[in-house]
């Protein structure tokens, strides 16, 4: 496993970690702005998804599955800590998975794009590296 993969496979955990902190501690009272825990969600869960797209993009549809599933078990857990369930939280944080691949396989084919030969994940060899539009 490269490096590159070692360092967002942590990065995802500590990110997931923390996620897990903020959404399953008691509530405070902090006033929050209508649709503003949405926004929230949305943001945790781009940042989640957006390493590993990057540096496994062959990952997406498996990573998918599993963050959706890790987003709605906070959701079945959080009544448990006094706060509430809601699917409009569990969709936010589905499109924020998908923003965060979307952005992070942009990242990856720009960076394909201006060094060809580099490969943050080693997914294809220097050879397969995208190097635009009709130069294959």
């Amino acid at each position: 496993m490269r490096q590159a993969t070692r360092w967002s496979i942590l990065l995802s955990v500590a990110l997931a970690t923390v996620i897990a902190l903020l959404t399953l501690m008691p509530p405070t009272q902090v006033d929050v702005p209508a649709g503003g825990d949405k926004f929230y969600h949305f943001t945790a869960f781009v940042a989640l998804a957006f390493p590993l797209a990057v540096v496994r993009p062959r990952w997406s549809v498996v990573l998918f599955v599993v963050y959706s599933a890790y987003g709605a078990a906070i959701e079945i857990i959080q009544p448990y800590v006094g706060r509430s369930r809601e699917v409009a939280d569990l969709l936010a944080d589905m499109v924020g998975i998908a923003v965060g691949m979307l952005l992070g396989l942009l990242v990856r084919r720009l960076v394909e794009h201006v060094h060809p030969r580099v490969q943050p994940s080693g997914d294809a060899s220097p050879s397969k590296a995208w190097s635009g539009p009709g130069r294959h």
